[in-house]
């Protein structure tokens, strides 16, 4: 029966490279997938783009190529990456230029793209919003991007059209996945709904990468990871009845365990027997995991229930600015001193007039995680230092530099004893989400060869 092997590169943004490399090298891969997109990278990708139309992609990009394009040459392993973010036709090129330069040659780099739709909201601007129930064009004036969450169909006639490296927009995480598995076993919603399922769960267990080998699992004492220094990547094995196992590289760090894909199964899925994705509405509901052996577990029973009428589009907006500053006490009294100071703070702002949507003060050691609902007597115990951490929300860069400065003016105007003062300001981009039907996009792939 016809198997194929996996490997996770990436889980976000700006993961590590070494665990991708470890794969590359000893994990008899196949393919390898590099997931690099968060719900607003895109976003801030435009925003790159708009100062520099060459930009727009992964940041790591140049720094990821130079090290796996060899491996992949070397030992003819695909690469599927989500890295194009915002511009995935100029992360191509540059790609390209990358692979001439190492003298790595015989590369054909496929660019998918469609899932772009900025120049076309006014078509939806009387779409509800997701998040908080308002039409789209509420948010007209601070509109930066649209992408559409696309599936894996540009990525499967990329990988039958000869591509061995794919870089993509915006396409689901698990659709990283799915393209190759559909392009060697030949699967469609239709007429292999439990494949699919099974397809959807392993793009999902590998989409975080090192999630479900232990990071974001250790608990030391309760769920011990070993050699998380080290922690290896996943991989899967499939074969052409969908059902997989996972596991990762021998002698790597971390662990795999089927509390550890539990755990990454229910990660953001919002509901375990209709998880949404462009390719398959997946059911988990009655997936079971076995260990078969030492961080071997075996994943079996996911199905599916068709494929959604309509793509989630992911909407970036320049939302606001946030002036925030940070200030430390120590010793004796110091709650006593930080709470005088936040109390500073607070007449201050009304003093000076400083506009604010929202402000909040953190004393970080004390309330910052969970506020008053574990810590109610804030100066209780014998905390030896606390961290006033003070924030505010607001539509212009002016009122939130105010702000900055009244945290670090209580150096010398506040309490005794503050020091490790730093102040910032920053521009917050933010996401909503509104809904398409399927045929608003199409996928469309381009070829560079080296």
């Amino acid at each position: 029966m016809k198997k194929i092997r996996i490997g996770s590169g990436a889980g976000y943004a700006g993961d590590r490279i070494e665990p991708a490399v470890e794969l590359m090298e000893k994990g008899n891969l196949d393919y390898i997938i590099f997931e690099c997109l968060a719900e607003r990278t895109v976003a801030i990708g435009q925003q790159d783009k708009e100062k520099d139309p060459s930009k727009g992609y992964n940041q790591l990009l140049d720094y990821r190529m130079e090290k796996i394009l060899p491996l992949m040459a070397k030992n003819k392993v695909k690469v599927i990456t989500n890295m194009g973010a915002a511009n995935p036709v100029s992360a191509a090129e540059r790609t390209c230029e990358i692979a001439r330069k190492l003298g790595v040659g015989g590369l054909k780099i496929a660019c998918v793209t469609g899932d772009d739709i900025t120049d076309e909201l006014d078509k939806y601007e009387n779409e509800k919003v997701l998040e908080d129930g308002t039409l789209l064009k509420e948010k007209k004036d601070v509109l930066i991007s649209a992408n559409v969450y696309m599936g894996a169909e540009g990525i499967t006639k990329a990988l039958e059209e000869g591509a061995n490296l794919v870089i993509t927009g915006r396409v689901s995480d698990p659709a990283l996945t799915i393209g190759p598995l559909v392009h060697e076993f030949g699967w469609n919603i239709d007429d292999n709904p439990d494949q699919m399922g099974q397809a959807v769960l392993a793009g999902h267990l590998l989409e975080c990468a090192g999630q479900v080998t232990g990071g974001y699992f250790a608990d030391p004492g309760y769920k011990d990871v070993p050699d998380l220094w080290k922690l290896g990547f996943p991989l899967i094995e499939i074969d052409e009845t969908g059902a997989f196992t996972v596991t990762k590289v021998e002698g790597s760090g971390g662990l795999v365990s089927v509390d550890t894909c539990k755990e990454q199964m229910i990660y953001e899925i919002h509901n375990p027997k209709a998880y949404l994705t462009p390719d398959a509405t997946a059911d988990f509901s009655k997936v079971t995991f076995r260990q078969i052996g030492e961080n071997q577990v075996r994943a079996e029973h996911a199905t599916t229930h068709g494929r959604p009428e309509t793509l989630k589009v992911s909407v970036g907006y320049k939302d606001c600015f946030i002036g925030e500053g940070e200030i430390s006490y120590g010793g004796s009294n110091c709650v006593a001193r930080a709470e005088l100071a936040a109390e500073i703070l607070e007449k201050r702002i009304e003093l000076t007039g400083i506009e604010l949507e929202e402000y909040r003060t953190d004393f970080i050691g004390c309330n910052s995680l969970y506020r008053d609902a574990i810590s109610k007597e804030i100066g209780s115990g014998t905390l030896c230092e606390v961290r006033l951490r003070a924030a505010g929300r607001t539509k212009d860069r002016k009122n939130a530099v105010l702000l900055a400065n009244e945290v670090e003016a209580l150096y010398t105007n506040g309490p005794a004893g503050g020091g490790g003062a730093v102040k910032r300001v920053s521009e917050i981009v933010s996401v909503c989400s509104i809904f398409v039907p399927r045929d608003a996009v199409e996928a469309k792939v381009t070829f560079r060869e080296v």
